[in-house]
């Protein structure tokens, strides 16, 4: 019997789980999802008019002041919190529409206040109403004819979904319209009202059963990509509301622009000077509030991410003797630049204008003394396969370049060579006087565009410095480092173009292996000299002169060969990846976690899945019970056959 039993349970296990299953959503998870509501506690159906509310709550005001029912302090807040919402219009149609119910708190607090006291002493109305002021030029109040016909811009939109009635969206009135001044010239602002039903229920999320609402209340905040005219991609913005929080992720996720990250006096050298390029400017934002960068500043990160670096450090008055003796800022807001090393930072001192920022980032987007890369090279006129950068009519030029491993004496170089180009520029300016005889000729030069002085990542770029540093010690400048001495080298490079060969081109196919190689071959003819003299400037000087003097008096062979490429030294940036890579990059494990979990909840609301568990169980039942019973048939008609064969 025992075993009978066991094999009973065992085999009616599955039925078993889907029924307890079924009652345990029916009997608990459902009246959690699905709490009485403020239509049930006056007794009315839902969705009825609000002269039936009037009337259901003077039916019980009168038998509560005959006497003939006393409610509790809980009872009389409940009803008159449910007379309260349900008589305001907007209030009933935000929740009627969209389930918006922003007071209920209020039901706890004076619940817990008035605990013991006579429904009479409790202060009336309960809840307060507060009108939000939509007269401002900064709101762009979106009706649904407008809604059509927005999306021609190809800006992006950012919306606010906000209600006359709401507290929450009064109070984000002013943080709204610092959004909007933020992103004035790059977004799209609007604003759309729960009263534009159709667009309302456009922008919010539905429940398993399709009842629109909106999961944060409001005011709820989304935003339409640059492209995107459907709520299929629209993004919701689903943090604290704040002007910081919604800035900072819009410019992420919507506007792809990178994130200017705060640091500290202890953090600033290691984690943004020390892995900054070295090519790059470094500019670093001073501020009072710790609000993060605007959009503009961000834009102009991301426009700028091949020349410059972008830091922000949060202003402290005990911190003053840090900066001040570190890059001369006094107080805050105030922007620094660092340039060269050796060169005195640029500080400028003041809120930040966008308009002015970008002009100045413009004029110092490079280094004093540029570093020749793969993205300079032509730009500065130091490549075999460009032009000089004083044209393209211009046959001979030069480049100095200094090449050398990074470290502390390619950075005492780097200064020398700065002071040198320093030097030279401030002699263009004068008229021959014989005491600058000797940087004339250099001066000239670099004034007409036709010498370019420029510093060379030896390490990065080893191929390309052991090309022209054809020495035996060029290991001590060139590649990775073997010995504890780092040697950085100038050299200077002639080019020179043939003008009949630019002018006259003619495509044709290679017949042999050395007409191969001169279509192969950069078109400019290359001469380098390397220095050998001390790091004086004006025995520096005084080579380059000699040299393109030399350069530009003799005839010199016209010597062509194929220039080693310079290796891209910076990363991709991550923003090229697009919005959407952007997003599952920094979308953790705990927000992917955070939103399995919302979606489970959502889902456990839709009073279909109890009577599916139920009917899932019954049908299990009924099938294990019949194949039970045509197995017990079976095997009571096999036994008489069997019994008769024996008696035979």
């Amino acid at each position: 019997m025992a075993g009978d039993s066991a094999t009973k349970i065992k085999a009616y296990a599955v039925p078993a789980v889907l029924f307890s299953l079924s009652m345990l959503y029916q009997l608990v998870l459902l009246p959690r999802a699905f709490p009485p509501s403020h239509y049930d506690v006056l007794g009315l159906k839902t969705y009825c008019s609000m002269e039936e509310v009037k009337e259901a709550y003077e039916n019980l005001e009168s038998k509560w002041n005959s006497g003939l029912e006393i409610p509790t302090t809980t009872e009389f807040i409940k009803i008159r919190y449910a007379y309260e919402l349900l008589t305001n219009p907007i209030w009933k149609r935000n929740y009627d529409v969209f389930g918006i119910n922003e007071q209920d708190h209020v039901l706890e607090k004076l619940s817990q206040q008035y605990a013991g006291e006579k429904f009479s002493n409790i202060a009336l109305p309960l809840l307060r109403t507060v009108a939000s002021d939509t007269g401002d030029d900064a709101f762009n109040v979106i009706t649904s004819k407008e809604f059509q016909s927005m999306f021609q811009d190809s800006k992006p939109w950012l919306l606010q979904v906000y209600s006359y009635g709401s507290n929450q969206s009064a109070q984000f009135a002013n943080s709204w319209k610092r959004i909007a001044a933020l992103l004035n010239g790059v977004a799209n602002i609007g604003m759309v009202e729960l009263g534009e039903v159709q667009v309302a229920a456009y922008l919010s999320e539905r429940k398993p059963m399709g009842r629109f609402f909106f999961r944060n209340g409001l005011p709820s905040v989304v935003a339409f990509p640059s492209g995107c005219k459907t709520s299929d991609c629209l993004i919701r913005f689903e943090g604290e509301l704040s002007v910081d929080a919604v800035i900072d992720w819009f410019a992420m996720a919507v506007l792809n622009l990178p994130r200017i990250f705060y640091y500290s006096k202890e953090s600033l050298g290691p984690r943004f000077l020390a892995k900054s390029s070295p090519h790059k400017v470094k500019v670093i934002f001073f501020s009072k509030t710790g609000e993060r960068a605007t959009p503009a500043i961000r834009q102009a990160a991301r426009d700028y991410w091949n020349y410059a670096t972008f830091a922000c450090v949060l202003w402290r008055e005990e911190e003053f003797s840090v900066w001040w003796n570190t890059f001369g800022v006094e107080s805050a807001p105030a922007v620094v630049f660092l340039k060269d090393p050796g060169l005195k930072p640029l500080v400028y001192h003041g809120s930040v204008n966008d308009s002015w920022f970008l002009d100045v980032l413009e004029q110092n987007k490079q280094q004093e003394l540029p570093q020749l890369r793969s993205l300079t090279s032509e730009e500065l006129g130091c490549d075999a396969r460009g032009y000089s950068r004083a044209g393209r009519d211009t046959l001979t030029w030069y480049c100095a370049i200094l090449a050398g491993r990074l470290g502390p004496e390619l950075d005492s170089m780097r200064e020398t060579m700065r002071r040198v180009q320093e030097t030279l520029s401030k002699s263009s300016e004068l008229k021959a006087a014989s005491e600058d005889e000797h940087s004339i000729t250099a001066a000239v030069a670099l004034k007409s565009k036709r010498l370019t002085l420029s510093w060379l990542d030896g390490e990065t770029q080893k191929n390309y410095c052991f090309f022209y540093l054809n020495i035996e010690s060029s290991y001590e400048t060139c590649g990775p480092r073997r010995v504890p001495t780092d040697v950085p080298r100038l050299f200077i490079i002639r080019y020179e173009r043939n003008a009949t060969e630019d002018t006259f081109k003619v495509d044709k196919k290679a017949k042999s292996i050395w007409e191969f190689y001169q279509q192969e071959v950069d078109p400019a003819a290359q001469l380098s000299v390397t220095y050998n003299g001390s790091a004086e400037v004006s025995r520096i000087i005084q080579w380059m002169s000699n040299i393109i003097e030399d350069g530009d008096s003799r005839k010199l062979p016209f010597y062509r060969v194929k220039t080693p490429e310079l290796v891209p030294e910076d990363a991709e940036p991550f923003w090229s990846r697009g919005p959407q890579g952007l997003l599952s990059k920094s979308m953790g494990t705990k927000e992917k976690i955070q939103r399995t979990i919302i979606r489970i909840y959502d889902y456990l609301g839709d009073p279909r899945i109890g009577p599916a568990l139920l009917l899932g169980a019954l049908m299990s039942f009924g099938s294990i019970w019949l194949m039970r019973t045509q197995q017990n048939r079976s095997v009571q008609s096999s036994q008489p056959s069997q019994a008769d064969n024996g008696v035979g």
